[in-house]
């Protein structure tokens, strides 16, 4: 082996290990944030009561582990799904679009499903045979989906690429909120109060029953994008090199984009709009890590997922004994996070 090739594999194996390193200081910071989101809360549940709760749960008596087990750990394990989800759609569509400043709500998939909620509220419309608070979730999904559908139909036509998708996005959004608006109009008080809150992004309805759906979901599509992660590497050297490393653009950009709408859709139809994860996650994941997917993937998972878990537990110590809103606290740490990534980016 040549000097020059020794040096390059010196620095390659350097380079991994360091990412490799950075990829497990994530998680355990994720972790870290996992069990402190855990720890505060609305009750006078000490740090010790819940790690017994969690640990030895006989050690403990049945109300506090109620509170442990049925409303705090439903909570913070949904904001680590929800943020893994939004910020590994993040990731892909800001490859698929070159466009950094992209997110799973650039191509109206979140506006669509807002629509669905506003429906299932308001006027009590929804698929056959579902009822109750099942409305909501069905209808926000149905709906966001339905989005979905119609980007990938514009995808398969002739010259659309990621421009089009993006105004044809920006469309949505705008028909979408129109019909929304139509909805709040009509509204009553307390339907448009209930609309409101979940338009503003809750954890609190999070439970055992739909925490497994959206594990799945995100379990089953994790593989599939890690699996097609050095295609999106080669894209992001443009379309052109793309293909010249065999890889089948339209195809490629078809099945991201079925992804992050599934994501997206399933993130949003349990817990609201919940912005800006989607944007600051894969940015921080990429300030981390680089270009390289096969580990700004995974990181994207982790710091969406340790960035919505920082937010979940900001909403419950910012006002003592209530709970804040994740999605306005998302939004207010993400407003700072964004600018201070344009500005940093402009610097380097």
């Amino acid at each position: 082996m040549s000097t020059t090739a020794a040096v390059i594999e010196k620095g390659y194996r350097q380079q991994f290990a360091k990412r490799i390193a950075l990829l497990c200081g994530l998680a355990v910071a994720m972790l870290l944030s996992f069990f402190f989101d855990m720890v505060v809360g609305p009750s006078t549940l000490s740090t010790a009561d819940v790690f017994k709760a969690i640990f030895s749960p006989d050690s403990i008596e049945l109300s506090s582990r109620v509170i442990v087990w049925e409303v705090r750990m439903p909570y913070s394990l949904m904001a680590l799904l929800v943020g893994a989800s939004l910020s590994l759609a993040g990731c892909e569509m800001q490859t698929i679009m070159n466009n950094a400043m992209a997110s799973p709500f650039t191509l109206g998939v979140s506006a669509a499903a807002s629509f669905g909620a506003a429906l299932a509220i308001v006027i009590g419309v929804s698929l056959p045979g579902v009822g109750g608070d099942w409305m909501v979730v069905v209808n926000a999904f149905v709906f966001a989906f339905g989005a979905t559908l119609l980007l990938q139909a514009l995808s398969s036509m002739r010259g659309a690429g990621p421009e089009g998708l993006v105004l044809f996005g920006i469309a949505l959004v705008f028909t979408f909120n129109a019909f929304t608006g139509i909805m709040q109009y009509m509204a009553s008080a307390e339907a448009l109060q209930q609309f409101i809150f979940w338009s503003l992004g809750s954890l609190t309805k999070a439970n055992w029953d739909n925490i497994p759906l959206l594990f799945a979901l995100f379990a089953i599509i994790l593989p599939f994008s890690l699996a097609s992660s050095w295609q999106l590497t080669a894209l992001r050297l443009g379309e052109d090199s793309a293909r010249s490393f065999g890889v089948a653009v339209r195809r490629l950009r078809f099945l991201s984009l079925l992804r992050i709408s599934l994501l997206t859709a399933g993130s949003v139809a349990f817990v609201g709009t919940i912005g800006f994860i989607g944007l600051v996650g894969p940015h921080i994941a990429k300030l981390l890590i680089g270009e390289d997917h096969r580990f700004s993937l995974p990181a994207s998972v982790l710091s969406g997922a340790l960035i919505m878990s920082l937010a979940s537990l900001a909403s419950k110590a910012i006002v003592a004994g209530a709970i804040i809103p994740v999605g306005i606290v998302t939004s207010l740490i993400g407003v700072p996070v964004f600018i201070a990534l344009i500005l940093n980016k402009r610097k380097r």
